[in-house]
């Protein structure tokens, strides 16, 4: 039987456990859902309870069960979490606050109280799993006090409201961070001992799962923040339109551009207002309701008829007044039309980031990643729009499988990451550009 290795990738709305084979073939996985985010009041997004952990667990006892007796075959696992979230920890690690959303003000600013522990997400569901508490140092980009030329913590870490005692160890991407406790073992159905292994940001994991190692390669991430990325050869200042990120492989860097923030969650928000109907009917075409939507949406032209939308359904902290729109409606527009006008808005917005960021254009195609990578429409609009090639991979879970290449790395499968890229990643479809797009 061939070595089986363990991506998990916690989003925003979910958490995905795959299991793949060393060439990158998924034979098993779970998708457990996280809860609603709790909003109280303008600025403020908590995770409720500790969802991510009872979501993780979840998704992994489900990937587990299909798995079967080949549970025995996994020699490791490795996590990917969401970026810019913070979570306040016991000494025992255990939550002593609920995880802070990517969507709080509050990540944005130092932090000041007495939790035993100041982390990201990553490392709280890292504790979790293995009682230790550490963390890849590619998790930390933003506010948090890290040094991105030795890629560990800065020398004086109090401007961020903390001890250097208050912050995890951090390791290196590719690294084994400990080991399945018993505890976790029980939980999840991850089998104890297995490995564990420090992935990045969920947007450098994502990168890697989707082959990017060189500098003239482009992805678009579709998820609920849409951004564009692209190896760097080395740490840039930030500038207006971009930034500078840790990449999932030691010491690399990726340029990132501005993004749209609750990006595909506007077609959710577009679903979940239309719905009642269109679940009849994916129903009865026994589809998804997306499907559904998508359908609909292709037989709308080119430019919705007119229908133009903004994409700022969720402000910036810098910028907190901005608001999204939907604009040029008349009698002939319906939500197919609106559907299609929030991918082309999306698709539109991010060709303007990438142009501001001078980045991209050298690039032969453009790499669609995400659950929007799905779509054919909307692989179709990225092609007219970008005017160059679309292509996505055969793994629509980018962050799942380049958590994987971790593990396989880290373990032995592949005796390097351009090994496990050339192994594990394969291109699944590619759209040009139409006639309607030169």
């Amino acid at each position: 039987m061939s070595e089986l290795i363990v991506g998990i990738d916690g989003g925003t709305q979910s958490t995905k456990v795959l299991v793949f084979t060393p060439d990158g073939t998924v034979v098993a996985q779970g998708i457990a859902p996280l809860r609603p985010m709790l909003m109280p009041t303008p600025g403020v997004a908590e995770h409720p309870d500790d969802d991510l952990w009872d979501s993780l667990r979840t998704a992994c006892q489900a990937a587990m069960t299909q798995l079967s007796e080949r549970r025995g075959d996994i020699v490791g696992v490795a996590l990917c979490s969401i970026r810019f979230c913070r979570a306040l920890l016991n000494a025992d690690g255990t939550l002593a606050a609920p995880v802070l959303s990517w969507m709080d003000e509050r990540v944005g600013r130092p932090h000041h109280g007495d939790a035993a522990y100041v982390t990201a997400a990553s490392a709280y569901l890292t504790a979790r799993l293995t009682g230790q508490i550490a963390d890849s140092v590619a998790n930390y980009a933003g506010i948090w006090p890290v040094d991105h030329e030795t890629w560990d913590w800065a020398g004086d870490v109090s401007a961020f409201g903390v001890t250097r005692e208050q912050l995890p160890r951090l390791v290196l991407p590719g690294d084994i961070v400990g080991h399945i406790a018993e505890g976790a073992a029980e939980a999840t159905g991850l089998p104890a001992g297995l490995p564990v292994v420090a992935t990045a940001n969920d947007k450098a994991v994502e990168a890697l799962g989707n082959g990017l190692l060189e500098e003239d390669q482009l992805l678009l991430s579709l998820g609920t923040y849409i951004t564009a990325v692209r190896p760097a050869s080395g740490r840039r200042e930030d500038a207006a339109a971009s930034w500078s990120n840790f990449a999932c492989l030691p010491r690399r860097y990726l340029d990132e551009s501005v993004g749209i923030r609750r990006g595909m969650a506007t077609l959710s928000w577009l679903r979940d207002l239309v719905g009642t109907d269109l679940a009849a009917r994916a129903t009865a075409a026994g589809c998804s309701l997306e499907n559904v939507m998508n359908t609909k949406a292709a037989q709308v032209p080119p430019g919705s008829d007119g229908l133009l939308t903004v994409l700022d359904w969720l402000a910036p902290t810098n910028e907190p007044y901005r608001r999204g729109a939907m604009v040029g409606f008349d009698a002939r527009h319906g939500w197919p039309h609106m559907h299609r006008s929030l991918l082309e808005g999306i698709a539109m917005t991010m060709r303007r980031h990438v142009d501001a960021m001078a980045a991209g254009n050298d690039a032969a195609a453009v790499i669609v990643a995400g659950g929007g990578s799905a779509s054919d429409l909307m692989m179709q609009i990225v092609a007219d729009v970008f005017e160059r090639p679309a292509r996505r991979t055969e793994v629509v879970n980018g962050a799942g499988l380049g958590a994987a290449i971790c593990a396989a790395v880290a373990t032995g499968i592949h005796p390097r990451f351009e090994a496990a890229v050339e192994a594990m990643v394969a291109s699944a479809a590619t759209f040009n550009p139409g006639p309607a797009s030169e």
